[in-house]
């Protein structure tokens, strides 16, 4: 295990978050899946059936990710978000189509999957771009990304060189 793993909280959807996101993210697995024992009975949110699903440890491009199944007391807020770094306008596509099925759409390469869970799904261009020494192109650079929602690279592209 890494030494910090990000650890999300779902109210009984942690095994389909598990399914969902290892089938969208190349070279992922889910790692583990533990059980709810004798304990179930007793936990904050109200007893759950023993032998349900308590939690499911993914892999993810590499990052390990542990999904619990803990109750209705904690939901997710954008406060938390999983970044994702992207080389190309074809991977963006894939991961903003698939992670915002069912969620919720909002701007500059940030969405809501179906779980509430938020990530932001940006081109590593996108850093470069708005790094330049040139304050202009990074200024028209960052105008074009507040108008997007789904980051499109060439129109970043556009804006930077003055498009």
């Amino acid at each position: 295990m890494q030494p910090i793993t990000p650890f999300l909280w779902y109210n009984g959807q942690a095994e389909e978050a598990a399914s969902l996101y290892t089938s969208i993210f190349p070279d992922s697995q889910i790692v583990e899946v533990k059980r709810w024992g004798p304990a179930a009975t007793s936990v904050p949110g109200g007893p759950v059936p023993p032998g349900s699903v308590m939690s499911a440890t993914v892999r993810l491009r590499g990052q390990e990710l542990i999904l619990f199944n803990g109750g209705p007391m904690f939901q997710f807020t954008p406060a938390v978000s999983l970044f994702v770094s992207c080389q190309t306008q074809e991977e963006v596509d894939h991961y903003w189509t698939k992670l915002a099925a069912g969620g919720e759409i909002q701007q500059c390469g940030w969405l809501k999957d179906k779980f509430g869970v938020s990530w932001q799904i940006i081109p590593d261009l996108l850093m470069e771009l708005l790094h330049d020494k040139d304050p202009e192109k990074s200024k028209r650079t960052m105008q074009a990304m507040l108008q997007m929602q789904k980051i499109d690279i060439q129109g970043l592209k556009k804006a930077h060189q003055g498009g």
